[in-house]
C-alpha cells in the first residue's frame, strides 16, 4: 500500500505575493497588491503572503505552545475536551470531512475570539461566540495561541482591503464584517502516517474550508497538497517566513463565485510528526453573505444570501462527530 498521490510542483506554480504595501494607505500600491492577489484567487485559489506582518517570534512561541500543548498526556488535553462553540481539544477521529471520508489523522485545539458571558453577542446567544477554553495548568497556550491569533487577524483585515479593492470596492469595504470575527484558531498535530494505511487515509481529507479566508502557517515538512485546474494533486511547498492563504467558501459565494474555493488535503508522507496554525478569518455571524453587494448588475447574483453563522453551523453539523453525538 503507499499514500495517495501528488505532483511536485515549482514554488511558482502558488505565487508567493509581497503584500507589505497593504499596510499603506496608498490606494494605488493597494490595489496593485490586490490585482496580485485577485488572480491567484480567481485561478488555484491559493497563494502564499511574504511581508506579512506577522513576526516571526510570534510564530515561533506559538508552535512552542503548540508541541507542549500536544506533548501533554491524554488526561490534560481532554480537560479541555471540545465544546459548543467549537473551542478546545479535538482528539484524533473527530472531524470527518465528508461522509465517506475515513477519520481525519490529526489532533487539534481550537479557540477564536475572547467574549465574556457579559458581552452583548454572547448574551444574545450569538453562533459559536463566547469564552475560549483554556487550559488551566498550561497559561503559555493561552498567551501565546491568542497573540498570535490577534496579529493574524490584523493581517486578515489587511488582506481583505487588497481584495475589496480588487474588486473595484472601497479597501475598507470588508472592515465593518470582520471586526468582531466569527474567527477560529487551529493549532493541529499530524503523526507520521505509515504507509500501510493506503491512499484514502488522511491528515485531513479532500475538503474545502468554508468561510472567508484562511491563513495557514506550515511547518517545514510538508504534506499540504492541493487541487489543480488539470485535475491532479500538487504540493503545497512549506517556505519559510510565508503564510498559505486560500478562499473558503464564503467568499467564493460573496464573490459571485470569481474566487475559486479550491479542494485541499493534507497527506504527512514524511516520517515525521507535522504541525501547522491556520486561522479561519470568518466574519461576524450576522454577516449577511450577498453576492449583490460585490455586482455591478445585481440581477447576475449566483447564490441568495446567508448569514455567515448559520452556514458556518450547518457546515460544523456535518463535518464534527461531536457535534452529531449530541444532536
Amino acid at each position: 500500500m503507499a499514500y495517495a498521490s501528488a505532483k511536485n510542483i515549482d514554488l511558482d506554480e502558488i505565487p508567493v505575493i509581497d503584500v507589505g504595501d497593504l499596510a499603506s494607505a496608498d490606494r494605488a500600491k493597494i490595489e496593485a497588491v490586490g490585482a496580485k492577489m485577485r488572480e491567484a484567487a480567481e485561478q488555484i485559489g491559493f497563494f502564499y503572503v511574504s511581508n506579512h506582518g506577522v513576526a516571526r517570534p510570534l510564530v515561533e512561541r506559538a508552535y512552542a505552545a503548540s508541541r507542549a500543548f500536544f506533548a501533554a498526556p491524554e488526561a490534560a488535553k481532554r480537560a479541555v475536551t471540545i465544546n459548543a462553540l467549537h473551542r478546545g481539544f479535538l482528539s484524533v477521529g473527530g472531524a470527518k470531512m465528508y461522509s465517506s471520508a475515513k477519520i481525519d489523522l490529526k489532533e487539534s485545539y481550537l479557540w477564536g475570539l475572547e467574549l465574556g458571558e457579559d458581552d452583548p453577542d454572547v448574551v444574545a446567544g450569538k453562533p459559536l461566540m463566547g469564552p475560549n477554553n483554556w487550559p488551566a495548568d498550561m497559561p503559555e497556550t493561552r498567551a501565546a495561541f491568542y497573540a498570535y491569533y490577534l496579529e493574524i487577524c490584523a493581517c486578515g483585515q489587511r488582506l481583505l482591503k487588497g481584495l475589496a479593492a480588487s474588486l473595484g470596492r472601497d479597501p475598507a469595504f470588508f472592515a465593518s464584517a470582520f471586526a468582531k470575527p466569527l474567527a477560529r484558531g487551529s493549532a493541529i498535530y499530524y503523526p507520521p502516517q505509515p504507509p500501510d494505511l493506503g491512499e484514502t487515509q488522511f491528515g485531513v481529507a479532500p475538503h474545502t474550508d468554508y468561510g472567508g479566508l484562511t491563513l495557514l502557517s506550515q511547518d517545514q515538512v510538508g504534506g499540504l497538497q492541493v487541487l489543480a485546474k488539470s485535475g491532479q494533486w500538487v504540493t503545497a511547498h512549506p517556505i519559510p517566513d510565508t503564510l498559505v492563504v486560500n478562499v473558503g467558501d464564503l467568499m467564493h459565494r460573496w464573490t459571485n463565485a470569481r474566487f475559486n474555493s479550491n479542494p485541499h488535503r493534507v497527506v504527512n508522507s514524511s516520517g515525521r510528526e507535522r504541525y501547522s496554525i491556520a486561522v479561519f478569518f470568518d466574519p461576524h455571524p450576522d454577516t449577511i453573505v450577498d453576492p449583490r453587494d460585490l455586482l455591478d448588475d445585481r440581477s447576475e447574483a449566483k447564490y441568495p444570501p446567508i448569514a455567515c453563522g448559520d452556514y458556518i453551523v450547518q457546515r460544523f453539523d456535518k463535518a464534527f462527530k461531536y457535534r452529531q453525538a449530541k444532536a
